[in-house]
């Protein structure tokens, strides 16, 4: 049973009445201020099961954009690839241990990609696209003919006969988080959570650089991007930090400060792009292009949570940023301006790779859906 109060002790609750208290203190009702009761059924009170089965409506009513969504894995999905030479083809792999191999539109084209014990954390198609390799936290790396649809080997170890890669990973402190070749093929690049930046010879096995210390990153790299020309390492870090190091000299020459929270992701613009830009995401909300030879920002583009992960599109001025929110979004490069958000995902979005004919961009999730959207209007 609930009891109404005259609407002058209610307006004494809310803010001041005279002679009823200060502001702010509580006001109590006596039972001379009681006009009425009225009598109310269990039932027609608000139920917290009611409210459950609302949002769930509401998450059911998300807009999907995607013109395509392969739900293969069992669980979160963290990386993703596009074959360089055909359009159709994808790699994903995630946390239920398993990489997949599928073709865009065909439901029947699917290829698991098994053999490993753990979370399949990176994906990658060789530059002629007739490999593709799964690496996973199992430390083991996966390697298959993307034509036959076979296993041609596994790296695990120093078995496998690439020792000196392994001695890439172990010569750091701590795990290594982000890697990659230098465009001309001739050094590798990595970055680990100890703070430190390790560059490479191939021919040598031998480690040219360790970028360290004052003037770099005081925490954990998250990511890194290599210059075209293979000069410049761009890299990222947990303590929001950006910077820029020679290969040659393996100094720091640079630095794009404007972040504030752990820098997540880094591209390049395209080769054949007008302007010699790099562009950063952050969990602070916000992706960032930055001019690179003048070492300034060019437009920051505003999210309404963390960016995760991003990809240019083609030699187009746009860029696509994955979001926390679970939203893909295109941005001008040259205004900065929103182009256009794709829905679909209802959870972070993890990674993003962009066809061979740049038609289609395709996003991994946590929901354990990898979705592609049409953005051949952006080519």
């Amino acid at each position: 049973m609930i009891r109404a109060a005259p609407a002058e002790a209610v307006i004494s609750i809310a803010g001041h009445v005279p002679g009823e208290g200060s502001v702010g203190e509580e006001v109590f009702i006596d039972d001379h201020d009681i006009i009425n009761e009225i009598s109310l059924d269990e039932e027609d009170l608000p139920d917290q099961d009611d409210d459950d089965d609302q949002d769930e409506d509401m998450m059911d009513e998300i807009e999907d954009h995607s013109a395509y969504a392969f739900h293969g894995h069992a669980d979160e999905v963290f990386a993703t690839a596009c074959s360089p030479v055909d359009a159709s083809l994808v790699v994903s792999g995630g946390k239920d241990d398993r990489g997949f191999l599928w073709s865009i539109g065909s439901a029947e084209n699917v290829q698991e990609l098994p053999g490993h014990k753990d979370t399949v954390s990176t994906v990658a198609f060789s530059s002629d696209g007739k490999l593709v390799a799964c690496g996973s936290m199992d430390g083991q790396i996966n390697v298959w003919n993307t034509a036959t649809r076979t296993l041609q080997g596994t790296l695990e170890g120093s078995e496998s006969g690439l020792e000196f890669l392994w001695e890439y990973i172990c010569c750091h402190s701590n795990t290594v988080t982000c890697g990659d070749f230098t465009p001309d093929g001739k050094l590798i690049c990595s970055g680990s959570d100890d703070a430190t930046l390790r560059i490479w010879d191939l021919k040598t096995a031998q480690c040219r650089h360790v970028v360290r210390g004052h003037g770099y990153h005081t925490q954990g790299l998250t990511c890194l991007a290599i210059t075209w020309d293979s000069q410049s390492i761009v890299s990222g870090s947990q303590d929001s930090s950006v910077h820029i190091v020679s290969i040659n000299s393996g100094k720091v020459v640079g630095s794009l400060v404007g972040h504030t929270n752990s820098v997540e992701c880094i591209g390049i613009s395209p080769r054949y792009f007008f302007y010699n830009w790099v562009a950063t995401g952050s969990i602070d909300q916000t992706l960032i292009i930055w001019d690179l030879t003048h070492q300034a920002i060019r437009s920051i583009c505003e999210h309404d949570d963390g960016v995760t992960c991003l990809a240019w599109i083609g030699s187009s001025r746009y860029v696509a940023s994955g979001c926390m929110d679970g939203i893909v979004r295109i941005w001008n490069s040259l205004s900065g301006e929103l182009a256009c958000m794709l829905n679909g995902h209802r959870d972070v979005v993890q990674s993003l790779a962009v066809s061979a004919d740049g038609n289609s961009i395709v996003s991994v999730s946590s929901d354990k859906s990898a979705r592609v959207f049409d953005i051949s209007m952006f080519k």
